[in-house]
């Protein structure tokens, strides 16, 4: 068994994920769109943040239907983010700083617009059909099945030039690639070996769970749970369109080509509940190092089921998969924005310690939530096509805030989506040096983890607790870390039979208290979090 030394783990084990959302770091070039030349100029920032691994949202050419998501060309930087030279500067200045890069793979569907795409609805017989999903019109001329899109309406598109359907999971724009097809599977992981090639260190694919459908084309079942106030996606069980028993076999080929090089990493986005989730870690842990969990931006923010959802899935983990936690992404509505900004501390600290790979969304260490964006000023497609459900994503994908200036130093040009009106409070520049910022925290956070192997490597085990109470110890074979979080807006108080009679408070939402010893009796005041060391 490994003992506690950080050196006996992989890079990807100790170190924290921090996600780009490259339209919206920083924008070199004035033309209001975050660049390459943009990241590259905060690389510095990151690194005095305490992060070595940056992962960047996709920067491939793309029409931008869904920003990205449906790619045009695999092996080539859309000219809006820079050139391939720029590219491999910003990976030699990442790699210069002991730092990795993992990029966005998005496998499931390409661009309509892609040259593959292009031959394939040429004629029925092209060598290129197969690489998409075509099928007949059902008999009475309608769509094969009731399968629906992400994006609203049927996942069927009609194709008059061949009078076939073709699937799209997501807009019709973005048809879905035929991964039961070899020669698509060859011609994606032939892709992944191009940047792998380069020296990228790893990958965080798209809708991973997507990737199969079902041989059958099936029908989905009605979701009996299903409320008018939910996207029209949620009208039907996914039964036959996710989660298909033959991508296990696709997600082991993808970690086989991973595993072609040196210390490389491939995460997984996948929605599911972790019964399912531990799945993707596949057989022998052959699967995806990190299947993303995303328990902590789903669960309502309650301290009885986000401690339950821990143990779940610490249980459900399978020998030797190592765990991971994401409190925010571009899909989802921000933290702050989610849970407050008091209680978006606590969050930060319960990201933290917990164990496993903490991913933060870029933004999220100074606090940044959600902007209002006006009706003219929707971009995101899934908005334009399911207006009113609240399933805008623009709010959580503004520009960073870097200072005071005007567009708070995101761009000289017009940024493409609008800034919160408090960025002039809110920014790097100021709380950079204020000691009692979320800026600040974070950074004392990200050092206090990185100092301590219990946090970082450590074991994990539940301490009972009631009320708005989450509590927990972290241990490696020299100590025990002790974290309590109230999750709630009131005091409360924790009596327990820990040995504290030396245990001393090392970090605290409420910093006036670090230093403090810790009694039998503890008291928490709203919004409160503790980290505190019990010596062995």
């Amino acid at each position: 068994m490994k003992d506690f030394k950080p050196e006996n783990y992989k890079w990807w084990q100790k170190e924290i994920v921090y996600q780009i959302y490259p339209r919206s770091y920083r924008d070199k070039d004035g033309d209001g769109i975050g660049d390459l030349p943009g990241i590259i100029e905060k690389l510095d920032y990151i690194k005095d943040l305490g992060i070595k691994v940056v992962w960047i949202s996709p920067i491939y050419p793309s029409p931008m239907a869904d920003f990205g998501y449906d790619v045009s060309d695999y092996t080539a930087i859309h000219p809006m983010f820079g050139t391939m030279q720029d590219f491999d500067k910003l990976l030699d200045e990442i790699h210069k700083r002991d730092m990795r890069l993992i990029l966005d793979f998005v496998p499931n569907h390409s661009s309509n617009e892609h040259k593959w795409f292009q031959e394939s609805r040429s004629s029925k017989d092209n060598p290129k059909r197969d690489w998409y999903i075509w099928k007949d019109p059902a008999p009475d001329g309608g769509p094969p099945n009731n399968w629906g899109s992400v994006f609203g309406g049927s996942a069927w598109e009609y194709d008059e030039n061949t009078e076939q359907y073709y699937y799209h999971a997501f807009l019709k724009e973005q048809p879905d690639l035929n991964w039961r097809n070899p020669e698509v599977q060859e011609a994606m992981f032939n892709v992944l070996r191009f940047w792998l090639e380069k020296g990228v260190d790893g990958f965080r694919v798209d809708v991973m769970w997507h990737l199969i459908k079902d041989a059958q084309f099936r029908d989905n079942p009605p979701n009996p749970d299903y409320t008018e106030d939910k996207s029209p996606y949620d009208k039907h069980l996914q039964a036959f369109t996710t989660d298909q028993p033959e991508v296990h076999d696709i997600v082991e080929k993808m970690r086989s080509v991973i595993d072609e090089y040196d210390a490389r990493l491939l995460i997984g986005e996948i929605y599911l509940p972790v019964e399912q989730l531990v799945e993707y870690y596949g057989k022998d842990n052959r699967g995806a190092h990190l299947p993303f969990n995303f328990q902590l931006v789903l669960l309502p923010w309650d301290a009885r089921e986000i401690e339950a959802a821990i143990n779940k899935y610490e249980g459900a983990l399978p020998p030797g998969g190592w765990p991971n936690w994401v409190l925010g992404n571009h899909d989802n509505s921000r933290i702050a924005t989610r849970v407050g900004a008091k209680q978006a501390r606590v969050a930060a600290m319960l990201l933290l310690t917990l164990r496993g790979t903490p991913t933060i969304y870029y933004g999220d260490e100074i606090g940044m939530e959600d902007v209002p964006i006006a009706p003219d000023q929707v971009q995101d497609p899934q908005e334009k096509n399911i207006p009113g459900k609240g399933l805008n994503r623009d709010p959580e994908r503004t520009p960073m805030q870097w200072d005071s200036s005007e567009n708070a130093g995101f761009t000289n040009g017009k940024p493409w989506l609008p800034l919160m009106k408090n960025y002039k409070e809110l920014n790097v520049e100021k709380e950079w040096n204020s000691e009692e910022s979320m800026l600040t925290f974070y950074r004392k956070l990200i050092v206090l983890r990185q100092k301590e192997p219990a946090l970082q490597i450590g074991k994990y085990r539940p301490v009972l607790t009631e009320g708005n109470l989450l509590a927990y110890i972290r241990s490696s074979e020299e100590k025990e870390i002790f974290i309590i979080l109230n999750l709630g807006n009131s005091g409360e108080i924790m009596d327990t039979d820990i040995p504290f009679s030396e245990a001393v408070i090392l970090a605290s939402t409420h910093s006036l208290r670090e230093g403090e010893k810790l009694k039998s009796t503890i008291k928490l005041q709203s919004n409160e979090g503790l980290i505190a060391e019990i010596e062995k």
